[in-house]
């Protein structure tokens, strides 16, 4: 039996991973889970996989789940820091679900690692934002982690068994988004609702804008350096519309490995969770090849998605360029969203922001956060000038 902690219970790949442990009950135990605001979603989960200790955001929505609950005594509501703290490190879990989108996600990752818990990582901007540290601290606790992401995860499968120094390059594949055949010119009209529609993948709204501008895979690419130790320069991008190719490894002998699978999150969940062992999936539809037609693999075009150039750009420069990169988007597709700005400045935002900053080599977590917090409020002001 495994003990999960599940950071980020109630977000789509929270969902998805208890499905995978409701549907393994024999093999999986959830002992701890954490969500936002959707204490609803979270008294559902807490009926039925029967958690130790929860956690939420505020006190204010404890005080209102402790009242919803049938035997609130039974189970121990935390909140906030405090809260995602417990969450990261409860001593029973052996593998801690990082699953908390954005950069909220990178402290209670950390706490995970700093406990000695094993990582089903599913927050890329940990490692995009702090990817020397994560490693740094990993290797000295013995922490695994294993990638969820889908391409990662992918990746990850490519290269069992494989050498380092054998590695030629790493493929990491992409959708297209949305946008893949909309000119440069359409995207100018674009709202928030046209981003929202993702061909291929149900994620939550920031995922989705990110895969729709295309800084999703620039993040991912930035992921991977660290994840595999690969130097950035060795990382390409190919678009793949029908999502069946997840990613590939080249190698030096010339050999491609590649892994392929169905759009399913609960795929790579399921390895992460049962590495290195694989779980049976009866229950899932499996990829019937015969079915699937032309499977089509095109360069990306980084003059209408500039945002891929730009994280090529902050990943190569390093130290707090990524996490720079990372809240400055954060901002901008906040405003997005919120119809302030038009889907096409969010690489004006981002750009800008990188352009204004003073690159600083990054020895402490506080480095990232002093980062972090410089680029939020320099991309704000960006944006207001944007509005007038």
């Amino acid at each position: 039996m495994k003990n999960i902690s599940i950071l980020g219970s109630t977000g789509s790949i929270g969902v998805n991973t208890l499905d995978v442990i409701g549907s393994n009950p024999s093999i999986f135990k959830v002992v701890a889970l954490s969500a936002g605001s959707n204490i609803t979603l979270l008294k559902k989960q807490i009926e039925k996989f029967r958690p130790k200790v929860v956690s939420v955001i505020d006190d204010n929505y404890a005080c209102l789940l402790k009242e919803m609950l049938d035997f609130p005594s039974r189970i121990k509501v935390l909140c906030g820091v405090d809260g995602y703290r417990e969450i990261a490190s409860v001593k029973e879990a052996d593998m801690v679900v990082s699953a908390i989108v954005g950069a909220a996600g990178l402290l209670p990752t950390m706490e995970a690692i700093y406990a000695g818990k094993n990582i089903a990582l599913a927050n890329k901007e940990t490692m995009v934002m702090a990817g020397s540290l994560v490693v740094e601290e990993a290797a000295s606790k013995g922490v695994a982690i294993l990638p969820v992401d889908s391409e990662h995860n992918a990746i990850f499968q490519c290269l069992a068994g494989s050498r380092q120094e054998d590695i030629k390059r790493i493929i990491l594949t992409a959708s297209g988004g949305p946008f893949l055949n909309v000119s440069g010119e359409e995207l100018l009209k674009v709202k928030p609702a046209d981003a929202l529609k993702h061909p291929r993948w149900e994620m939550g709204k920031k995922i989705t804008i990110d895969s729709a501008s295309m800084m999703n895979k620039g993040l991912e690419v930035i992921e991977a350096r660290w994840l595999f130790d690969v130097d950035i320069n060795k990382i390409d991008v190919h678009i793949h519309p029908q999502s069946v190719i997840h990613s590939m490894v080249e190698f030096i002998d010339g050999s491609v490995i590649a892994q392929l699978g169905v759009a399913d999150m609960r795929g790579p969940i399921s390895y992460a969770l049962s590495y290195p062992e694989r779980l049976s999936r009866t229950n899932y539809p499996p990829l019937d090849l015969l079915k699937m037609g032309t499977l089509e693999l095109l360069p990306p075009d980084f003059e209408k998605f500039p945002n891929l150039r730009l994280a090529y750009l902050a990943g190569t420069q390093g130290g707090t360029m990524p996490a720079v990169l990372n809240a400055s988007n954060e901002v901008a597709v906040e405003a997005f969203i919120a119809e302030e700005i038009r889907f096409v400045d969010i690489p004006t935002v981002v750009r800008e922001t990188l352009s204004l900053h003073r690159k600083k080599e990054i020895s402490s977590i506080e480095d990232v956060l002093e980062a972090d917090r410089w680029a939020r409020d320099k991309a704000a002001k960006i944006i207001n000038t944007l509005k007038e």
